[in-house]
């Protein structure tokens, strides 16, 4: 992994949006670092489509969205599931968070406050 002293100054910019996550663990991380809307898109007994749905019920027009899928190639194929549902949906992207992290080459978004926290 890439030190990246901007990083902490990077990712708190991005604190007041609403993120999407694969699961528990994920939502964990994002919480602990101060993260507060934060949306697991996993659901037992719900499909995905219907998850993202449910989920743009409860945005606002003018909150922006990042998906924070793990950037592995699994996080990678259900983050081109999900952006056209939220496009659908009039939901403002932003992938520059995602960019980001990508760029300080974490793979998985539950390690993220184990790694900002060795950046302190």
């Amino acid at each position: 992994m890439k030190f990246n002293s901007k990083l902490k100054q990077d990712v708190e910019k991005f604190k007041g949006y609403i993120i999407l996550v694969e699961g528990k663990k994920d939502v964990h991380a994002l919480k602990s670092l101060g993260f507060e809307k934060v949306y697991e898109i996993h659901k037992t007994s719900v499909s995905l489509r219907e998850r993202i749905e449910e989920i743009c019920s409860n945005i606002e027009r003018k909150e922006r969205v990042c998906i924070l899928t793990d950037l592995d190639k699994k996080g990678k194929k259900l983050y081109m599931i999900i952006k056209p549902i939220l496009q659908e949906h009039g939901v403002r992207l932003d992938s520059t968070l995602r960019g980001i992290l990508i760029k300080s080459n974490l793979s998985h978004i539950e390690g993220l406050a184990t790694f900002m926290n060795k950046l302190s």
